[in-house]
């Protein structure tokens, strides 16, 4: 949660008008529990989901995360429906490319010099899907965007408002 990509993640879609709301998964930080191999954070994820939808009706819910919890909100999206996705450096070699097919507008941001997700296997990924997601590869990146978080939250925003009706 206070990692600084989920935080510029967060900021871009502040600054799309959107409601940002992070946690950490269970067993992060001061949370209670343990973690779960990505099915209990999963639930975590549909039960902040939920709590969101019943706080603020009627809202488009715009599900995000960063590495981890871009595999949480990937394999979520069929239980929560979001209105849009934004996926960065999600780890493809963890997730089933067969149970996962969003149908909302998603983003996908993705360092080419990424030292934790191939990024070989992303675009292949990304590739096989019909339709796929918007790739936003942004080259001389590394897996925590080091030195190019701006740029990072600049596209969550400019996408964001592209594809949310006001």
């Amino acid at each position: 949660m206070n990692n600084k990509v989920v935080h510029m993640l967060a900021r871009g879609l502040l600054m799309a008008g959107v409601i940002a709301v992070r946690f950490n998964f269970r067993g992060v930080g001061e949370s209670q529990g343990d973690h779960g191999g990505g099915e209990a954070e999963q639930q975590d994820a549909v039960a902040m989901a939920a709590w969101v939808r019943d706080r603020w009706p009627g809202l488009p819910l715009c599900l995000g995360g960063f590495s981890f919890g871009a595999r949480v909100a990937l394999c979520a999206f069929s239980r929560l429906a979001p209105d849009v996705l934004v996926t960065v450096a999600p780890p493809v070699h963890r997730i089933d490319p067969v149970a996962v097919q969003p149908s909302c507008p998603w983003l996908v941001i993705q360092g080419d010099e990424d030292e934790v997700v191939d990024v070989e296997a992303v675009i292949a990924w990304l590739n096989a899907l019909e339709p796929g997601p918007e790739l936003r590869l942004m080259s001389g990146v590394d897996h925590f965007f080091h030195g190019r978080l701006t740029e990072l939250r600049d596209g969550v925003a400019e996408f964001l408002t592209a594809n949310l009706s006001p």
